[in-house]
């Protein structure tokens, strides 16, 4: 349903090393910018940007918005949580592990990157 996602950055080569840690582990290419002022990831013909504001504005991350990853594994969720806090994002919420949402048994963890936006990694449980 989705063909991308965009986040603001006001440091690239700090939200570079997280993100770059983060998709390694999802498998996920490095595209180069076509502008220099923007990191583009790609998997699965989906797209992900880390970009400056187009303002020249700071940016602030969404109060309550959340950009959620698909991955295939209780341990994908894991490593990549890891990777995250080990590269200059922060653990939030409840450690990483099962919750039941909407009726599904989901593996959940949750992330800030270094500007504060808000990721979740999450694998769905078989029934």
């Amino acid at each position: 349903m989705f063909s991308h996602v965009v986040v603001g950055s006001n440091d690239l080569e700090v939200s570079k090393s997280f993100y770059d840690a983060l998709f390694e582990v999802l498998g996920a290419s490095s595209l180069p910018s076509d502008t220099g002022k923007r990191l583009i990831y790609q998997k699965d013909q989906m797209l992900f940007f880390v970009t400056l504001p187009i303002d020249g504005e700071k940016a602030t991350c969404a109060n309550g918005g959340t950009v959620g990853f698909a991955l295939s594994s209780p341990d994908q969720v894991v490593k990549w949580q890891e990777a995250g806090i080990a590269h200059g994002g922060t653990a939030i919420e409840d450690p990483a592990g099962i919750r039941v949402v909407m009726g599904m048994r989901l593996f959940l963890a949750y992330l800030r990157d270094p500007d504060g936006n808000k990721l979740c990694a999450f694998h769905k449980m078989a029934d």
